[in-house]
């Protein structure tokens, strides 16, 4: 099976999340960087997809509740376009992250965690949520 990379970004950290030869989701890292400073994010998702060699990634678009796109998807189209300028061979698939953030923490307070513990990592598993469904939404033959 082809690897992945999931992402959920914010306006100071990355999530990150890598799927394995098997389709296993494995949260990855909670990246943080100075707000807006988006090329050091860049830079971070880089190194991962050289090092790691994944070449698919899927990133969360944050949808309002209308299901409409604002100023954040904007955002996350531009991060995405700049990163093609830089690693043109990559192919990016946008889903629809509504919720995710929601069932992240669930998951993470279900583990027992507190919730200052939970902010330090909560995008990492929102990655990894955004990852899960995307993967098995395909396995499914569905669309999001």
């Amino acid at each position: 099976m082809e690897r992945y990379i999931g992402l959920d970004l914010g306006t100071k950290t990355l999530g990150i999340a890598t799927s394995d030869s098997l389709g296993i989701v494995h949260p990855r890292e909670n990246f943080n960087f100075e707000k807006g400073n988006y090329k050091k994010a860049r830079e971070r998702l880089l190194e991962y997809l050289n090092d790691e060699n994944i070449k698919n990634v899927v990133i969360g678009l944050p949808k309002r509740l209308d299901l409409t796109e604002g100023d954040r998807c904007e955002s996350v189209r531009r991060f995405i376009d700049d990163m093609l300028k830089l690693k043109g061979d990559i192919v990016v698939y946008y889903v629809d992250e509504s919720f995710t953030t929601i069932e992240a923490r669930e998951r993470l307070r279900e583990e027992g965690l507190k919730e200052y513990k939970i902010k330090k990592i909560i995008d990492m598993m929102s990655a990894v949520v955004i990852l899960e469904d995307f993967l098995r939404n395909k396995q499914n033959g569905t669309k999001k």
